[in-house]
């Protein structure tokens, strides 16, 4: 797992696999510029089903508040996660040279009832980064001043 600074991870970022990383990237460079601490970890909702069993469970005892999941194809990734949490999770539905990320999508918007998990657009890693930091800003003023900052520099540009 990686972490952006010395604080208490915030934000948990966990990804179905490392193609998934430079997409991602795009999150964890909008956290750092939010100035937002996270852990990173890749485990597959399919492949190593423990690892991301284990790391969901235990996300709220390690201080994360909210997780983003990344995954392509089947995009299970966000749903297991979100069995195992009671924290908010986002999903990032991977773009996917089969059917360029709709079958990502159509995977993570359609959760049973009581399962849910938030959804951003097909890649969007960065927006994912925002909404997860507009949650912490929900009780955490420095956070929600973030975001107050982050709108007000792009309506200036």
């Amino acid at each position: 797992m990686a972490e952006n600074t010395e604080k208490t991870p915030l934000v948990g970022i966990i990804m179905g696999s490392k193609s998934d990383l430079p997409v991602m990237e795009g999150c964890t460079a909008e956290l750092e510029r939010l100035g937002v601490p996270y852990e990173l970890v890749i485990a597959s909702a399919h492949r190593t089903p423990d690892k991301v069993h284990e790391w969901a469970e235990t996300a709220a005892d390690r201080g994360i508040k909210v997780i983003v999941a990344a995954a392509g194809k089947a995009a299970h990734l966000g749903g297991v996660v979100a069995a195992f949490t009671p924290l908010p999770v986002v999903g990032v539905p991977m773009k996917t040279s089969d059917l360029g990320g709709m079958d990502s999508l159509l995977s993570m918007v359609q959760m049973p009832s009581g399962v849910p998990v938030a959804c951003v657009a097909i890649n969007g890693a960065k927006n994912a980064a925002i909404y997860a930091t507009q949650i912490l800003g929900a009780t955490m003023p420095e956070y929600r001043e973030a975001i107050v900052n982050l709108k007000n520099e792009m309506a200036q540009a």
